[in-house]
């Protein structure tokens, strides 16, 4: 529902306009002056505001200009009784959507607010598609896990409950977002991205949450946050165990409550925000080594998804390889290059530590710097190497007869052995080594009979 600001100060003209924006399904705000009308601004989120110009304390166009300079894209709709040539162009030069003239005809101003709100939604879907035109991947692959994973979203898309998507750095956590996304009932809304890791700790509850102007060196105006440009839209913390925990803290309350204030700032805001995080790392283990709050990943933590490795979803590889090849094509108007069975069996001997990127990145590279028309395992080998092919084929050698479940139980097991030795068979220091909690140790050294010598 969108929110209307009217700003007059004839009390009749403000009822009036309140009650034909409400019967035409807006929440509407109203304020009898421009000093008023601006706080209103400061503590509420406003899609478009109807200006009368002369009003007491501060005139109408001296309001449209600190309008302009602090929310460059907000649509204002100038009123005026005493409308001339002049002070219309004055006023669509100040930035104003459109002047009207009083007496008001109600179904123009209708028709003018609702064009006003619809351009620009039509002007942030825009930005928004071009943003999610740099994207250029799609979740591809019929692989089990990626079944699953289209399952997970196909039962949780249509709800507003947190999801949290943990994988490696490259296997496509932002793709399964923006899935998510696309399916929900927010897909018209905006799809805002944080990526946490990029931002130093002492901006990132100013990227989050906004600022005042002057609450700090350099907040030479208001700024709008992520959680506030994500209204009625999806919010996606990428990264999110690399906040501070300072940061958390206020992330926790605003998930919770959905409300905040600015940097410097005394106002509560409310938004209408889904929140989709993701990381790399294991939460568990940063909670125990205390880098990471608990209650935080009990609330993001409502639907967990799993995104597992490239190495972990060989039989995806054909279907992905063809894709990067019609995208790099190079020239980019031949036809796709083709890679060889024996190219595609060197590829799968590779473990892909960059995963889905590395991927990308690679097929780029083959499609510049090779000439031909077919690439073999030849060509994999002069341009991926094939050092870490050999070292995983020798390291998996043990496994190579063994089926999925076998080879995972016979690894965890070796693994649990080795990281044993290395503690002094500690239990309590090997299993914040292995990240964690002491009790899941226990079970696993009972479940592999696996005895701890004291």
């Amino acid at each position: 529902m969108s929110r209307v600001l009217v700003i007059d100060d004839e009390k009749g003209i403000r009822e009036v306009l309140e009650a034909i924006l409400v019967d035409e399904g807006y929440e509407v705000t109203v304020a009898e002056d421009g000093i008023e009308g601006l706080a209103r601004l400061a503590e509420q989120i406003i899609d478009a505001v109807i200006l009368d110009v002369w009003l007491p304390n501060k005139g109408g166009i001296d309001v449209l200009k600190d309008i302009k300079e602090t929310y460059p894209g907000m649509p204002v709709v100038i009123i005026s009784g005493h409308g001339n040539i002049d002070l219309a162009v004055k006023a669509v030069k100040g930035g104003a959507f459109d002047f009207l003239e009083k007496p008001l005809s109600l179904e123009k101003v209708l028709t003018v607010v609702r064009n006003a709100i619809e351009l620009e939604q039509l002007k942030r879907e825009n930005r928004l598609l071009k943003s999610s035109m740099q994207t250029e991947l799609q979740m591809l692959g019929d692989s089990e896990a990626m079944q699953q994973i289209r399952e997970i979203i196909r039962q949780s898309a249509a709800s507003d409950s947190r999801i949290l998507i943990s994988g490696e750095n490259g296997t496509g956590k932002e793709l399964v977002a923006r899935e998510i996304h696309q399916h929900s009932r927010r897909a018209h809304g905006p799809f805002v991205e944080v990526n946490c890791a990029a931002i130093p700790d002492t901006l990132i509850e100013s990227e989050l949450f906004g600022h005042e102007k002057g609450a700090f060196t350099s907040a030479v105006s208001r700024r709008k946050g992520k959680f506030e440009l994500a209204d009625h839209g999806t919010l996606f913390l990428d990264e999110v165990a690399d906040m501070s925990l300072s940061a958390q803290s206020k992330v926790l309350r605003a998930v919770q409550e959905m409300e905040f204030e600015r940097v410097g700032g005394e106002r509560t805001l409310q938004v209408d925000v889904r929140v989709i995080a993701a990381t790399n790392k294991d939460i568990q283990a940063e909670i125990q080594a205390g880098r990471f709050r608990e209650d935080l990943y009990f609330r993001l933590n409502v639907i967990p998804i799993d995104v597992p490795p490239l190495r972990d979803r060989l039989e995806d590889l054909p279907v992905l390889v063809e894709y990067f090849m019609k995208l790099h094509r190079y020239p980019p108007d031949g036809a796709p290059r083709k890679v060889t069975e024996d190219g595609l069996e060197q590829m799968k001997a590779y473990s892909w530590p960059g995963n889905i990127r590395e991927l990308k990145n690679f097929i780029e590279r083959i499609n510049i710097m090779c000439d031909r028309e077919e690439i073999d395992a030849e060509v994999i080998k002069q341009h991926l190497g094939t050092g870490r092919a050999e070292a995983k084929s020798e390291t998996l050698e043990p496994f190579r007869d063994m089926g999925l479940n076998e080879a995972k139980e016979s690894f965890e097991r070796q693994y649990i052995e080795m990281k044993l030795a290395e503690q002094g068979n500690n239990i309590s220091r090997t299993a914040e080594a292995l990240g964690i909690y002491p009790s899941n140790l226990h079970g696993k050294l009972r479940k592999y009979g696996i005895k701890v010598e004291r």
